[in-house]
């Protein structure tokens, strides 16, 4: 049993977004094996109310609160020092205080990072073996990002992934490994980093289809004779709430010329102003929910489910949670590649407009073939993306003598 240090930038816990679901179950795998002293933020005050859990899972642990607004501002100062942005925004000195005392006190045997720029609390990774989750490569999403805004927005998203890009860099030289979430991001990593070409691989994501399975008798939260169409995911995400605009403006009104009936539903927690304005016309056939209690009965009820996300990295959790409910999965190519799915029969990918029309009409016209892929779906996901089976790749190099 080893001590280990596990820094995360938000609270692992409720796993209501995507890389929540992912730091939750790494917690818990680490949590079976070994003393956790878990380091995190709250950006939410309503995770407050889940503090006990997380401490259940550990031997100690420190939260740090973390005010977005004012951490924006703090940020600003790397364009004074130079760094990336995003380190300014994570950085506490409660939290970095806690950590050396922390190790000072319990001789902490190695350290687990969640995110890249948790890493900057482990200066002295020579000493303090590391092992790094980045999930995703973060910078090529910021510069994936000034694609798509005007300046000056463009300026500074560029240069965070520019900044982004060296600070990972750095971290992967120093890490005694680290861990992206498909074969596709290390690839990707591998060429902006050649250097650290043979210290980093693949540890994929998975899903509890037990908690999300079919089986489970969940009341219909949709009214009768609706046919609705659900969009899950945290709506405060810019990628996710340019996906709902993008699918309400492209795709839904031809959807509803045939099917009248046909509802959006986007389901997911702190949508943004410019989602909420989506249900602001009620003939436009479109529901906001905000946060909910439980998102399977909006997801085992559907008629179908969209991921059409335009920017995405790495594997996205709603797509997997999703297939393992049985559902019919219509997701955008950047959603859809990364995931082992046969595409046609276990998932369908769309790249325009056009083929989300196709592919959400025949379904709705042959339930049959839409249930055929949903049973196919959840095969799938119980094959190839169990949560043990990925998570167990990290326990070799924490078991090993030099961590």
């Amino acid at each position: 049993m080893a001590k280990l240090l596990y820094l995360v930038h938000r609270l692992p816990y409720p796993p209501n977004k995507g890389d929540k679901v992912r730091s939750y179950n790494l917690l818990k795998h680490l949590a079976q094996r070994h003393q956790i002293y878990l380091g995190t933020f709250i950006d939410d005050p309503a995770d407050a109310a889940y503090l006990d859990t997380v401490r259940a899972l550990c031997a100690d642990m420190y939260v740090a609160r973390l005010s977005p607004g004012l951490a924006r501002l703090r940020s600003l100062s790397g364009l004074l020092s130079g760094e990336a942005l995003s380190l300014s925004y994570y950085r506490d000195r409660g939290l970095r205080d806690w950590i050396f005392a922390t190790r000072a006190r319990e001789s902490i045997d190695g350290a687990v990072i969640f995110s890249s720029v948790m890493a900057d609390y482990i200066p002295d990774m020579d000493q303090l073996p590391t092992l790094v989750d980045f999930v995703d490569m973060d910078s090529a999403k910021w510069t994936q990002y000034a694609t798509t805004h005007r300046w000056p927005l463009s300026w500074i998203y560029q240069r965070e992934g520019r900044q982004l890009r060296r600070f990972e860099r750095d971290v992967a030289r120093r890490a005694r490994r680290s861990f992206f979430v498909t074969e596709a991001e290390v690839a990707l990593f591998q060429q902006a980093a050649p250097e650290c070409a043979d210290r980093v691989e693949a540890m994929c994501n998975g899903v509890d289809a037990d908690f999300f399975s079919p089986d489970h008798a969940l009341a219909s939260p949709y009214a009768a004779g609706e046919i609705p169409i659900v969009f899950t995911g945290a709506m405060d995400y810019w990628p996710n709430v340019d996906a709902a605009i993008w699918f309400a403006a492209a795709v839904l009104p031809a959807l509803r010329r045939h099917h009248p009936s046909l509802r959006l539903y986007v389901v997911g927690r702190s949508p943004d102003a410019a989602v909420q304005a989506l249900a602001a016309d009620s003939a436009a056939g479109i529901a906001v929910t905000g946060t909910v209690d439980d998102v399977r009965p909006y997801i085992g009820h559907a008629a179908v489910i969209v991921a059409p996300l335009r920017i995405a990295r790495g594997i996205q959790n709603k797509v997997l949670e999703a297939m393992a409910m049985a559902k019919a999965v219509v997701a955008s190519t950047t959603c859809a590649e990364p995931i082992d799915a046969e595409s046609g029969t276990e998932l369908l990918c769309a790249a325009t407009a056009e083929d989300y029309i196709a592919h959400i009409n025949a379904l709705l016209a042959a339930p049959a073939i839409a249930q055929r892929i949903g049973v196919a779906a959840r095969e799938c996901v119980l094959s190839r993306y169990s949560w043990h089976a990925h998570l167990s790749q990290i326990d070799r190099y924490i078991e090993e003598p030099a961590l």
